[in-house]
């Protein structure tokens, strides 16, 4: 981790004014900015949509696992469980299925960064 803090330093101390304003404006977002970037832009519903369904999913592992925890019959303590197990399951799965996203567009916005950056050098090398 020290040498990305190294060559990070490096860069920016290799900057001019301006590049320097730029990388700093376009600085990397830190996960919970991330996170919350997705409620936004063009695909945003979809996320929405994922975090309501993880939600009622999770409600009802949490209802489905008291029931079998307070459960005096066999069976309703089996049927009780294993739902309440597989809808704790798929909501932590739906949960992780934004990452991907989230990487995504942490890569998008690094290329856009440098987009930016070679924008500034063509402008000022003319």
């Amino acid at each position: 981790m020290t040498d990305k803090r190294n060559l990070d330093e490096m860069i920016k101390a290799a900057l001019t004014g301006q590049d320097r304003e730029i990388l700093e404006s376009t600085e990397e977002l830190g996960w919970f900015e991330l996170g919350l970037k997705q409620f936004g832009g063009k695909l945003g519903w979809v996320t929405w949509v994922i975090m309501v369904v993880q939600s009622v999913m999770f409600i009802a592992a949490l209802f489905y696992l008291y029931r079998c925890y307070f459960a005096t019959d066999l069976l309703l303590t089996m049927k009780s469980g294993i739902t309440g197990a597989v809808l704790l399951l798929m909501a932590t799965q739906l949960k992780l299925s934004l990452a991907p996203q989230m990487q995504a567009d942490r890569v998008i916005r690094e290329v856009k960064r440098l987009q930016l950056l070679m924008a500034n050098h063509d402008t000022t090398n003319d």
